[in-house]
């Protein structure tokens, strides 16, 4: 299957993620701010990215525009989990290089499936 980098500072839902994606049979490895999550990215090389936007040290879309500067990563699918579901919130994660926004809360086989999608898309599945 495929490795995924999560980013979420909020312990709980980052096990809940985390647990979600192996049980599915994914290889996944967490951070808990934005900017170890581009550290991360760059050291495992993974197949999607999940960010959080509201995180410590930087944001996830911050985050994101780190990621989609690094030429191995450039074509690597990043994708939003937040809570925040104005337009304006949305808008800025697609312009700042996001593949997808998910809306929080999500069902664990929503995330699954979404994130099986997404990679298919990349052929990476």
């Amino acid at each position: 299957m495929a490795k995924i980098v999560i980013a979420e500072d909020e312990r709980d839902i980052r096990d809940l993620i985390a647990f979600t994606l192996r049980f599915a049979g994914h290889e996944v490895v967490a951070a808990s701010n934005g900017e170890e999550a581009v550290k991360l990215a760059e050291k495992e090389n993974p197949d999607i990215i999940l960010l959080d936007v509201r995180m410590p040290r930087m944001t996830g879309y911050d985050a994101c525009r780190a990621i989609k500067e690094k030429p191995a990563l450039v074509d690597t699918p990043v994708v939003f989990l937040s809570a925040k579901g104005q337009e304006s919130e949305i808008e800025t994660g697609l312009d700042a290089g996001a593949e997808e926004y998910l809306l929080k809360p999500f069902a664990p086989d929503e995330l699954t499936l979404r994130v099986k999608e997404i990679l298919a898309k990349f052929g990476k599945s």
